[in-house]
């Protein structure tokens, strides 16, 4: 794999206090936004935000040894425990099918980013960066970072979906675009999460469904190598915890390092290019 040459920022970037706005979390399957950005979205919930978690697909297919139904069943209920953990309580369910959104109507995709805009009017979104360019082999993933991100601007045009304003929505606009990935296409933000990194592998452990599949690919990759992992071999009916501390923890802390923190999730943030001016000269609204 090859990597991105970026200059990371100097510092960390701290989580402002929420105060009720809302972050719009945009998880093509059940297990993103627990394992790319669980101790952020726990940092959110802590500081006040009202963190909403959509996610696009049923992860029919994520599982090994597990028929079709019971996998969306176990899926939704171990993503509505992991969730809870980091303090989300606003969980939505697109039901979309996993692993074929490439074959899918990608207007209508779209249609569903502009609606969770428009229903939730998020402060704020992060989703999967639209321009990670190394390593993101999961079309799933491409195909909603792209419709998330023509929805951020047709959100705000009247004549995109009308039907959704004679349901009473409104066009809206959001601020602030967190985009996460592996990796990101360039470091802008880097959240210090060494006070919520135990909880995101306490809600990492909740996956148990797709973690056991994930096992099981290494397996298969490491047969085809030649080898017989016995940690591998231990996992795939045994306790997870070792495996997920070493794909979670280990990269967070090394990045932690770079920083002079205990343990850092990266982002590339893009904001509101009036946001400064606004502070400064802008006249407040009243908040509703």
């Amino acid at each position: 794999m090859g990597s991105i040459a970026y200059a990371a920022p100097s510092a960390v970037t701290p989580i402002e206090p929420g105060k009720g706005r809302v972050m719009l979390v945009i998880s093509p399957h059940a297990d993103d936004a627990t394992l790319f950005i669980g101790g952020t979205v726990a940092a959110w919930s802590d500081a006040g935000w009202r963190v909403v978690v959509a996610r696009v697909t049923d992860d029919r297919w994520d599982s090994i040894g597990i028929a079709e139904a019971e996998t969306v069943e176990r899926s939704a209920r171990e993503m509505r425990a992991a969730l809870g953990i980091l303090g989300v309580k606003d969980v939505i369910d697109l039901g979309l099918q996993t692993d074929v959104l490439t074959d899918g109507e990608r207007l209508k995709i779209r249609e569903r980013m502009i609606w969770l805009i428009r229903t939730w009017k998020p402060y704020a979104i992060s989703t999967i960066d639209p321009y990670s360019g190394v390593g993101e082999d999961n079309q799933d993933h491409v195909v909603v970072a792209q419709a998330v991100a023509e929805a951020l601007w047709t959100s705000m045009f009247d004549k995109h979906h009308p039907e959704h304003l004679a349901q009473g929505l409104e066009p809206h606009g959001v601020v602030e675009r967190w985009y996460f990935g592996r990796p990101v296409r360039e470091v802008t933000d880097a959240v210090d999460i060494s006070q919520t990194l135990q909880r995101k592998v306490k809600a990492s452990l909740a996956h148990e469904t797709p973690l056991r599949n994930i096992v099981n690919q290494l397996r298969l990759q490491a047969r085809t190598a030649g080898y017989r992992l016995a940690s591998l071999e231990a996992a795939q009916t045994g306790d997870l915890t070792s495996l997920v501390e070493s794909f979670i923890c280990e990269p967070a802390r090394a990045k932690g390092q770079r920083y002079g923190v205990g343990a850092v999730e990266e982002f590339r943030v893009s904001r509101f290019d009036l946001l400064e001016t606004l502070k400064s000269h802008g006249e407040p609204l009243p908040r509703k």
